[in-house]
């Protein structure tokens, strides 16, 4: 089987296979196998594996060429693969503060791979690894240490859960699957039995979380999300939202996912999908007049009517 320790050792090793076998051409592939500390079965594995590696474009003057003679192997085209991996100070840097910050995700898979590759880097690195470089998750570390500890235990929870899109604290009993990291925050995905449903928990919107005695048991329908494109993947099946959009809105492209951009002068008309109308309504009102709602109209009323009731409140008189 292999695992993720045995691809990254592979990897390394075929970045230094051909730069090894053309400082000794003809070399006993026995040898070679001693040299590199595998098997000999191994070894030629790689070397079945580096037939097919090469430079993009993958034809014939491309890919890495050899003459595997008998017991005997020598590399007549290396592919522009013709010396040792070697970081600058920057790739070195830049590698130390990604496998610090995958040490702290939560829920990342073979911790210990992470922190034997993290070791070496800094190892290699010499004076940079001690460079001043704090690596933090932007959520309460405490939190997420036992929120991690709870999920590993392997029982159900209950937590108290701020939900944004309705602006409202709900209690709610969940069975966890797994912590990951998306977009620099951290979720916990769990089966939600309230919603019968898999949902995905913001750590930082759990005002409050206990740990149940009993396991957590995830039904065979509880299927994890692919948030390989993000946490909210919008659908044909939620509300479409269309606005009228002012320069000093405009923000509001970049930081929600919009379907579609029509520039017609200084306004934008943009059309977005959002998960909850009530939400969108409460987003809306706090941008003022440089944001005006097309549609939907349930929408447009939502926001009338509250728009209508504080003004209400301004002509009421105080006593």
């Amino acid at each position: 089987m292999t695992g993720p320790r045995q691809s990254v050792d592979r990897l390394g090793r075929l970045l230094n296979l051909v730069p090894y076998l053309l400082a000794r051409p003809g070399i006993l592939v026995a040898e070679a196998a001693a040299d590199l500390g595998v098997s000999e079965r191994q070894l030629r594995e790689d070397l079945e594996l580096l037939w097919v590696c090469g430079l993009p474009g993958y034809g014939p003057g491309d890919l890495i060429d050899m003459a595997l003679d008998g017991d005997r192997v020598t590399i007549s085209h290396d592919a522009g693969i013709d010396r040792p991996l070697r970081l600058t100070p920057d790739e070195a840097l830049a590698l130390v503060v990604a496998l610090r910050m995958l040490a702290e995700t939560p829920g990342a898979g073979n911790r210990d791979a992470i922190e034997r590759a993290l070791a070496k880097i800094e190892s290699a690195a010499g004076d940079l690894a001690g460079a001043p470089v704090a690596v933090r998750l932007p959520a309460n570390a405490e939190r997420l240490d036992r929120l991690r500890a709870a999920v590993d235990s392997g029982h159900a929870l209950h937590l108290t859960y701020y939900t944004a899109t309705r602006d409202e604290t709900t209690e709610r009993v969940v069975d966890p699957m797994r912590m990951l990291m998306v977009g620099g925050k951290a979720y916990l995905e769990a089966w939600c039995r309230r919603a019968e449903a898999t949902r995905m928990f913001r750590v930082d919107r759990i005002d409050d979380f206990t740990e149940l005695g009993e396991p957590a048991r995830p039904p065979v329908e509880a299927v994890p999300h692919d948030v390989s494109a993000g946490v909210f993947t919008p659908g044909a099946e939620l509300p479409l939202v269309t606005l009228r959009v002012g320069r000093r809105s405009r923000w509001i492209t970049e930081y929600y996912p919009v379907e579609e951009v029509r520039r017609t002068g200084d306004e934008w008309v943009v059309t977005m999908r959002v998960t909850d109308l009530g939400w969108a309504r409460r987003l809306l009102l706090g941008m003022g007049p440089d944001v005006t709602v097309l549609g939907p109209p349930e929408l447009i009323e939502r926001i009338r009517a509250q728009a209508t009731a504080a003004l209400d409140q301004y002509a009421t008189p105080t006593r």
